[in-house]
């Protein structure tokens, strides 16, 4: 029996080891920085995001504060349609024509509510909605050139029987439920808002 010492250098055992635990260590690396970009990535989606629907927002609302305009008068070219108790002008399904475009009487009882019928995004002739400044000559800065809505906003005047007790009902008045859409930067970035005004 030979009971002869055998030596084998220390460094080639070291190196194997060194060698797997380096792998293991940029495999970790690797996954961190891949959580870290899609973290960066969902952070930039989500403030793009926020700024489109910000600027859809702010358009909506002044799509309401034009409505608002259009139904009270001075600046209007249609400010003697809007008249508390005459309900002259407001088509069943919206009208699409000239100066009575976008006025709504409301749906019949069992029917969905008319401004979830219209599609704000038509802006043809055949459009049940109507852009921002049609009447009251104001403007908004849209299109495709820099970081602006897609296309105005745009609004519906619904006419609705007066609810306050009281009313005398021989005489009955009326406010009108405005709907206005705003959009983003993308025609899908969409903002709805609605009032009730009345006009005095």
């Amino acid at each position: 029996m030979n009971n002869a010492l055998q030596i084998r250098p220390i460094g080639a055992a070291q190196a194997g080891f060194s060698m797997i635990t380096t792998l293991i260590l940029l495999v970790i690396v690797t996954l961190l920085g891949l959580t870290a970009s899609q973290i960066v990535l969902m952070s930039e989606r989500g403030g793009r995001y926020e700024r489109d629907r910000q600027i859809a927002f702010q358009a909506a609302e002044a799509a309401l504060l034009d409505a608002e305009l259009d139904i009270r008068g001075p600046g209007s070219s249609r400010s003697e349609t809007f008249q508390p108790t005459d309900g002259v002008g407001f088509e069943s399904g919206c009208s699409k024509t000239g100066n009575t475009r976008g006025l709504c009487l409301p749906a019949a009882a069992g029917q969905p509510d008319i401004w979830t019928t219209v599609d704000f995004t038509n802006t043809g002739n055949d459009a049940r909605s109507v852009a921002l400044g049609t009447f009251t000559n104001r403007s908004y800065a849209s299109g495709s050139d820099g970081i602006q809505p897609a296309i105005a906003p745009r609004y519906i005047v619904e006419l609705i029987a007066d609810p306050t007790p009281g009313i005398d009902q021989s005489a009955p008045r009326y406010l009108y439920r405005v709907t206005a859409v705003g959009f983003g930067p993308r025609v899908e970035t969409q903002v709805m808002l609605q009032m009730f005004f009345r006009k005095e």
